[in-house]
């Protein structure tokens, strides 16, 4: 290890035997929240259908229904929702399964009028 690198850290240690528990709990999950706010705004931002009807396979719903489900979804212009978030709406708009929203998408597309 170089010397910079344990000086740091000695400095770092200092700092933090001065903190009380719930000072470390709170600069622990500020620390979390700095690691993953970069992967989150990723998922939030990138996107494509083959990611959406693997979220929908895995939400139970078979290939083929999930491979038109993402197509309607994306022409109503909704993927950047996640097409997992459409059909579970929609799914409790309706008091529904996942299932029997992911069917009324294939069967109307005007059912995603106005979710949003």
């Amino acid at each position: 290890m170089s010397e910079d690198r344990i000086a740091r850290f000695e400095k770092r240690q200092v700092e933090l035997k001065k903190m009380s528990d719930e000072a470390l709990k709170a600069r622990f999950w500020e620390l979390c929240q700095q690691v993953v706010e970069p992967i989150v705004d990723l998922s939030r931002s990138y996107t494509s259908p083959s990611i959406e009807r693997s979220v929908l396979l895995r939400m139970g719903i078979d290939s083929i229904s999930a491979h038109g489900v993402v197509d309607r979804i994306l022409e109503a212009g909704l993927l950047g929702k996640g097409a997992g978030h459409v059909v579970l709406k929609l799914a409790q708009k309706n008091g529904t399964d996942v299932r029997a929203a992911a069917a009324a998408i294939l069967e109307d597309k005007e059912v995603l009028q106005g979710l949003f």
